[in-house]
């Protein structure tokens, strides 16, 4: 072969390999920690707000881990940051924490027509930090106490293509059938909880029939568990009930807890610690 025949084929075939260059990082993860701070967005024509934390040790470092915790009815993003130590925790622990405000301090569960649309809302705050924040699509993890976790419930029903997992405080319902994936479920709940009773009542109507037991059978249904309910007492106050066998690793898992009311137990356990060690393991699949 001539050698400018050979030079000629040397250029094409440098032409065709993959260029390496620099890849510039999303706009996200360039941007400064934020430390605990109101912001505001509009869902479905309303004008919504939320908290955001992002620790400064991380910030624009990676895609952090999103953790949404929702307020209990009557409650507030700041009150319920306070009660969970959600943020405190992150900051150690290396995740954002996203705490959402419901309209009129009640989520809008179970669903009513002319309310906001409070799952609208969550994927809406997920686009917002996404935008501002460097998180991670796939460790979008959802939790909340009280009727925020009536709400959490139905985000890994009807938004389970984004929420990892769910871990509802208090407040674990059944709200299927839903489509999509199985999810992996955490709750905890007090046996001496009489806002929202173990064994279920229905004097509030729809928002608290079943009991905790009938809730965890349903996600444990709509998981493919094995129907076997396996049940270990550990030398602490919380009894682990769990389904095991489940698609995709998808564990239903109860800390029930003997003596403890409608609370966010820190003492009894650390449910927040719990929560978190949960959410690690179960990214979206």
């Amino acid at each position: 072969m001539r050698p400018f025949a050979v030079i000629a084929v040397l250029f094409a075939l440098c032409a065709l390999a993959p260029q390496a260059r620099a890849e510039t990082p999303p706009t996200a993860c360039t941007l400064a920690p934020v430390p605990g701070e109101t912001r505001e967005l509009t869902s479905g024509g309303r004008t919504r707000s939320y908290r955001l934390f992002v620790p400064a040790a991380v910030a624009g470092r990676a895609q952090l881990p999103l953790v949404l915790d929702l307020h209990g009815s009557g409650g507030n993003a700041a009150g319920q940051a306070k009660t969970s130590g959600m943020e405190a925790l992150a900051a150690r622990e290396g995740f954002a924490v996203a705490s959402l405000q419901a309209e009129d301090a009640r989520w809008n569960v179970p669903v009513t027509n002319g309310r906001a649309d409070d799952v609208q809302y969550v994927s809406d705050v997920i686009d917002h930090v996404a935008a501002r924040t460097c998180i991670d699509p796939a460790r979008v993890h959802a939790t909340g106490f009280s009727g925020g976790g009536r709400m959490s419930s139905l985000l890994g029903c009807r938004l389970n293509h984004r929420i990892a997992s769910i871990a509802p405080v208090g407040g674990l319902r059944w709200t299927g059938p839903c489509p999509g994936r199985a999810v992996p479920v955490l709750t905890v709940h007090g046996l001496a909880d009489t806002t929202n009773p173990y064994e279920g009542h229905g004097d509030r109507g729809a928002e608290w029939v079943e009991s905790v037991p009938e809730a965890l059978a349903g996600w444990a249904s709509h998981n493919r568990c094995e129907p076997k309910l396996m049940q270990q007492d550990p030398p602490w106050p919380a009894h682990i009930v769990r389904y095991a066998g489940c698609a995709s690793g998808a564990e239903v898992r109860l800390l029930r807890i003997d003596g403890m009311g409608h609370v966010w137990p820190r003492a009894e356990i650390d449910a927040t610690h719990e929560i978190w060690q949960f959410f690690k393991t179960h990214p979206l699949q």
